[in-house]
């Protein structure tokens, strides 16, 4: 598939309000990484909207595999790793 050069690339205004407080420490962020606040808000909602898109998981299983799932969590835990889990001392009691 070809590529856009970045003149066939359209971008599009977007305006938001945001509280005086707000934009100086957006700024101070944006010149701490050399970016102008444009490009540092765009960047970080780009990676808010991924993070958003890839929490949103769907995993399908057949019925006998959710059902050994469930039968996994439903039993208490239990083995080498746990017992010694439990058995270190908690820092509230000592």
């Amino acid at each position: 598939m070809p590529t856009k050069s970045a003149s066939e690339i359209s971008t599009h205004p977007v305006n938001l309000r945001v509280r005086d407080d707000v934009r100086v420490l957006i700024d101070r962020a944006a010149k701490a990484h050399g970016k102008t606040r444009s490009d540092f808000m765009i960047d970080a909602a780009r990676r808010a909207a991924e993070d958003a898109l890839l929490d949103q998981t769907l995993v399908q299983v057949d019925p006998e595999s959710y059902k050994h799932y469930l039968a996994v969590l439903d039993q208490p835990p239990s083995g080498e790793g746990f017992e010694r889990l439990m058995s270190v001392p908690k820092p509230w009691q000592a």
